[in-house]
């Protein structure tokens, strides 16, 4: 069929036409991607390399202009936004379709980073994407994460270490266009200024190199010094007349300390005293025999008999007197021969009294102990795994536990048998005691000096806390003190050794840094993922 038009119908049918072909242009050009260095008509910046982390949250650009004002809607409203949450739980990012979840997983293996890719709200294949992931901690050179593909998601290579605060910064690779998205958590983190740590009087130290003493920590009791401590007994049997020394007394080498009255010292005496007798008679016989015999007016039989009889006499008086000398009693010249007088042996203190007035006593009974209490024995007990640690000539500090005082010293023995019943064996310390502070009978706690050695970083013992199910040291970096992690080696008490978690040359708190761990329970830090 012919159709007949005239001009002015055709003219009409051609705009139409024009005016599809401008506005099918006009739509296509629009849904374009911008290319990687495509420049934006504000300043010549670029997407990739010209904004700041703060351009896509708000702030001033560097170039002037603001974010929200000279910006078409499609540049920024994607980056710029908080990141919200995933369908696996995680910070989701996205800009002109394309998302980025980031998680941090830890169920049943240590932290890891798990990322997961979308276009257009739908699951993205991840070999499709390449992404990298930058953590800037305080006080620690930037980490760098690379991803590689599993089952549904991109892994990171490392473990995430505690505690999850950092800056996150995240650079994805997607259809040859690069997209940029950064984040921030804060975990077991306080701030606190100069004139609080002042206030509060929180040390701040540096950790680095110490000499850490190996320490093994035992039980012990203060006893007698056996070597300066005597038994004295009366070597006679006899009655008590007189006891002017009592426990407690402080007395003297050579002091009376009882009196007794024995009939077997008076027949001792006795004894002594004929047998001088008849050496005076043998020694005078003896001299008229010999000048008889130098005279030739005696045989010289008689004088051999005379000597004999003088050196029989001697030899019983000298028998006699060792006898009194052995019981510490000599003849008492004019006086009672049964007066006995028992004496102590050294200078020291009378720590047990066995005798009265008027009690018989035998020759073995003990009747006085007497100590010299100038030095003591702080005797441990050593079990027996070790006894291989324990040696003579180590040093050793002593601690009272009823009060405050302590003492150095060395084991000067170590025992050579472990017991049956306790599988213990003993070792002692000799300490010396001017002022009478050891008392024995009481409870010790003794420290020995294992060994000696120098750790590269140590801090105080005062900075270890316990944070969740962490121990932790709190470094000090710029206004902010933040946990850290660490894992402990020796210790002596006053330093630990620090095998992981913290440098040499970071300054860390010691004193009162229980303060900073009640502060981080006040603001309720959260663990975020």
């Amino acid at each position: 069929m012919k159709i007949n038009l005239n001009k002015k119908q055709t003219l009409s049918i051609v705009g139409v036409l024009a005016i599809g072909v401008i506005l099918a242009w006009l739509i296509l050009g629009t849904d374009k991607p911008q290319p990687e260095n495509d420049e934006h008509g504000h300043g010549g910046h670029t997407e990739a390399a010209g904004h700041a982390d703060t351009e896509h949250h708000g702030d001033q650009a560097k170039d002037g202009h603001a974010d929200d004002k000279d910006h078409a809607d499609e540049e920024h409203h994607e980056t710029a936004a908080a990141p919200s949450s995933g369908p696996h739980g995680g910070k989701l990012f996205t800009q002109d379709g394309y998302g980025i979840e980031v998680t941090i997983f830890e169920q049943g293996v240590e932290p890891e980073f798990r990322v997961y890719t979308y276009l257009d709200g739908k699951p993205l294949d991840s070999a499709a994407s390449q992404i990298t992931l930058t953590l800037d901690r305080l006080g620690r050179k930037p980490q760098v994460f690379t991803l590689t593909k599993e089952k549904g998601y991109l892994k990171g290579n490392a473990v995430v270490e505690e505690p999850h605060s950092f800056k996150v910064m995240i650079a994805a690779q997607y259809g040859n266009k690069p997209y940029r998205f950064a984040y921030e958590q804060i975990e077991a983190r306080v701030a606190m200024t100069v004139q609080q740590i002042t206030q509060n009087n929180v040390e701040v130290l540096t950790a680095g190199p110490a000499r850490i003493k190996s320490a093994l920590q035992l039980i012990g009791e203060i006893r007698l010094n056996e070597d300066r401590m005597v038994h004295v007994v009366p070597r006679l049997t006899g009655v008590v007349e007189s006891s002017t020394a009592n426990a407690g007394d402080r007395v003297r080498k050579g002091q009376v300390l009882a009196v007794i009255s024995s009939q077997a010292l008076a027949d001792q005496r006795s004894e002594l005293l004929a047998a001088q007798k008849r050496l005076a008679l043998a020694r005078t016989t003896f001299e008229r025999e010999k000048k008889l015999w130098e005279d030739k007016i005696s045989a010289e039989q008689d004088y051999l008999q005379a000597r004999n009889a003088m050196q029989e006499a001697e030899i019983a008086t000298q028998n006699a007197q060792q006898k009194l000398a052995s019981i510490g009693a000599g003849r008492r010249a004019g006086g009672d021969l049964t007066r006995y007088e028992i004496r102590s042996p050294i200078d020291g203190i009378v720590v047990e009294k066995h005798i009265s007035l008027g009690e018989a006593v035998k020759d073995d009974a003990n009747i006085f102990v007497v100590a010299d209490l100038s030095t003591v024995w702080a005797e441990m007990t050593i079990y027996a795994k070790d006894l291989n640690t324990v040696k003579a000539g180590q040093k050793a500090t002593v601690k009272a536990t009823a009060f405050e005082s302590q003492s150095s010293g060395t084991v000067s023995y170590v025992g050579a048998l472990v017991g049956e019943q306790t599988r213990t064996a003993k070792a002692r310390i000799v300490l010396t005691n001017p002022k009478g502070v050891w008392r024995p009978g009481l409870p010790v706690n003794i420290e020995l000096v294992a060994g000696e050695v120098e750790v590269p970083v140590a801090v105080s013992a005062e900075a270890i806390q316990t944070v969740r199910d962490w121990t932790v040291v709190f470094g000090r970096y710029g206004a902010n003190f933040e946990a850290r992690p660490v894992e402990l080696g020796r210790s002596d008490g006053k330093f630990t050794e620090v095998i992981n978690g913290l440098k040499a040359g970071e300054q860390y708190a010691a004193k009162n840094s229980f303060l900073i761990k009640a502060d981080l329970g006040k603001s309720g830090a959260s663990h975020d993922h």
